[in-house]
């Protein structure tokens, strides 16, 4: 791994795709159910690559090819070797609803401040990891990683790799049941990055609103408090749902260009990480107002009359509820929502599928729902369809015209196709 480390030294941009090589970079011939990016060794060196790994040992007498037994892992232990050699505060985030969010408002607060290397997108499993150490450079003084995790220890392993000081869990919830097994495994499993940051006797940010993840670190003096109801060190409130929030924090009138209650919690995270890295609260308020949400994440978007929440980024029962409840509170005379299926739920699907079913109408709100398990609990009342094409046909004999739309289902539904 020292030969290795000394080439990422020498070229310490990474890639992982011949379709975006950089200039000189180090390319790792990664692999998977559909792809072998082994085949494409001297593709990469063609287009630029200063090196490549791979598992290929037709390649041994390439100087320029780095001969392992598994790219993956040889990633992973390269970005290990990285990360001993830091000498940054490393955050690690995770949760079930709201981490990607928080890691991006929390990216917004510290760069008031600071230079910050910090998860891009949602890379933040086995190789989004790796990759986001890979990217720290002697410049950054703060990193942000953030880990996702679909099975039991997961997140044990990523962290193992990042090493955070500096620990932050939005929430834990049901999602990918069908991975973990049961909830305690989902428990077990994210509460592994508490154990890790406490390892190394760092700090944690805690929701104090939240009795689970307050019951997982009783005892422990070393962190930091944020909640709206709890005695908590950073607290604030919603003042206004028009879609966006606007809310009282750290004193200040704020309005962002955020929609949903549940955002309150991971604004109130970010602004508390700001203020234990010593971000003054003028530049903390400002970056939480200038924060824009992307890739689908609670975005508002105006068309055609309607305004319309899309949050169909992914969903599970939690953030669903969550959301259906959010939409009820918003001001407006004709609300609805567009629900898709929502994926990996297992041996709970039929139950969680039925319980949003019955949330939507004890709430008022008119659903329509999208995908094979929601079709199956309505047996065959209207507005059930099983593809967003159906949907999409229906929507063009009779289309929406005005109101608020809320839009939320699992990636796998592809709701980002529904046209309004």
């Amino acid at each position: 791994m020292s030969s290795l480390y000394d080439i990422y030294l020498q070229h310490p941009r990474i890639c992982t795709d011949t379709r975006n090589i950089i200039e000189g970079s180090l390319f790792f011939c990664l692999k998977g159910e559909n792809f072998d990016g082994n085949r494409f060794a001297l593709d990469a060196l063609d287009k630029g690559a200063a090196y490549v790994v791979t598992e290929n040992k037709e390649y041994a007498d390439n100087p320029r090819c780095v001969i392992v037994d598994d790219s993956l892992k040889a990633l992973q232990q390269l970005a290990s070797e990285h990360r001993a050699h830091l000498k940054v505060p490393v955050i690690g985030i995770t949760g079930t609803n709201g981490k990607t969010t928080t890691k991006e408002l929390t990216a917004a607060v510290l760069k008031k401040k600071y230079k910050v290397a910090f998860t891009q997108g949602n890379l933040n499993n086995h190789i989004g990891v790796p990759l986001t150490l890979l990217s720290v450079t002697t410049d950054d003084e703060i990193v942000i990683v953030e880990m996702g995790a679909n099975h039991p220890g997961e997140i044990a392993f990523l962290a193992d790799i990042a090493r955070p000081e500096y620990g932050l869990i939005t929430n834990i919830g049901t999602a990918h049941i069908e991975g973990f097994g049961s909830r305690e495994n989902i428990i077990q499993t994210k509460k592994a990055l508490y154990d890790e940051v406490l390892r190394h006797h760092g700090h944690l940010f805690v929701n104090a609103d939240d009795p689970l993840l307050s019951g997982l670190v009783t005892g422990y003096v070393n962190l930091s408090t944020y909640g709206v109801d709890a005695p908590a060190e950073v607290k604030g409130t919603v003042l206004e749902m028009t879609p966006y929030l606007t809310i009282n924090l750290l004193g200040r009138r704020v309005e962002t260009h955020l929609t949903g209650m549940y955002n309150l919690t991971n604004m109130l995270a970010a602004a508390a990480v700001g203020r234990y890295f010593c971000v003054p609260d003028d530049d903390i308020v400002a970056a939480i107002a200038e924060y824009e949400p992307s890739n689908h994440r609670s975005q508002v978007i105006k068309r055609n009359g309607l305004t319309i929440i899309a949050d169909y980024y992914n969903a599970n029962p939690s953030s669903m509820y969550a959301a259906l409840h959010n939409l009820a509170m918003i001001d407006g005379a004709h609300k609805m929502a567009i629900l898709g299926d929502m994926l990996e739920l297992g041996e709970v699907s039929e139950e969680e599928h039925q319980r949003m079913i019955g949330t939507a109408a004890g709430l008022g709100i008119e659903a329509w729902y999208v995908g094979e398990e929601f079709c199956r609990q309505l047996e065959g009342e209207d507005h059930g369809f099983h593809t967003v094409e159906e949907l999409n046909a229906y929507l063009k004999e009779h289309p929406l015209t005005d109101g608020v739309v809320l839009i939320k289902g699992s990636r796998g539904i592809h709701l980002e196709n529904v046209n309004l």
